[in-house]
């Protein structure tokens, strides 16, 4: 066999036929150094709803300070304070209890606490007449609101995926402007919760 023989093929039509090795660098080209495809990785970020305790407690104290020199509040027997599944506001009587309420709420937007974070129990009254409120704090969000975020997360049509994990929900996806637009959605919607946007990675 020649040298020509060897090295190349020749067509009927005497041209070189070079279309193999094309094809071989093509479906090369589209491969890694390794000859493995490459995997685009996705993003992702956390939605979570939690409130900063240590902000609470900041704001629980300068509400006790201004109750104590409120000369309308004098002798109340008003309060706030932090018990272990909330707060407790109380006072002499339906009126007063309403402006504590108001000093406990300034309070806790100037330390930057969003009032949707807290829930509001009923008022309870004493033998005595003095009343009393009970303030939850949130923890986490609700499944039936997780499950309202992925609806509206899944009727955007973008290429994101959310799902429900534990008290939070996780939007993924490969383009990060589709997680942005994501977010943008989300604050625009009113769930009637707090909530926060994580772990961006």
């Amino acid at each position: 066999m020649s040298f020509a023989a060897a090295t190349t093929r020749v067509s009927s039509a005497g041209t070189f036929d070079n279309a193999p090795r094309i094809r071989h660098l093509t479906r090369a080209s589209s491969r890694g150094a390794h000859g493995s495809r490459k995997i685009v990785a996705e993003s992702s970020f956390d939605i979570v709803s939690s409130v900063d305790l240590q902000e609470v407690r900041n704001a629980i104290g300068q509400a006790t300070k201004e109750i104590t020199t409120r000369f309308d509040l004098k002798g109340t027997g008003s309060s706030v304070d932090l018990a272990d599944d909330g707060i407790v506001v109380a006072s002499s009587d339906d009126y007063k209890l309403k402006a504590v309420r108001d000093v406990l709420e300034g309070r806790l937007v100037k330390r930057k606490v969003p009032l949707k974070a807290l829930t509001w129990g009923t008022v309870e009254k004493s033998l005595g007449g003095a009343v009393r409120q009970r303030i939850s704090l949130q923890k986490g969000i609700p499944t039936d609101k997780a499950r309202e975020i992925v609806k509206v997360v899944k009727g955007t049509k973008l290429k994101v995926q959310a799902a429900v994990q534990g008290d939070q929900v996780r939007v993924s996806g490969k383009n990060r402007d589709d997680l942005q637009a994501v977010i943008q959605t989300l604050r625009k919607a009113d769930f009637g919760i707090d909530m926060q946007f994580t772990n961006y990675r």
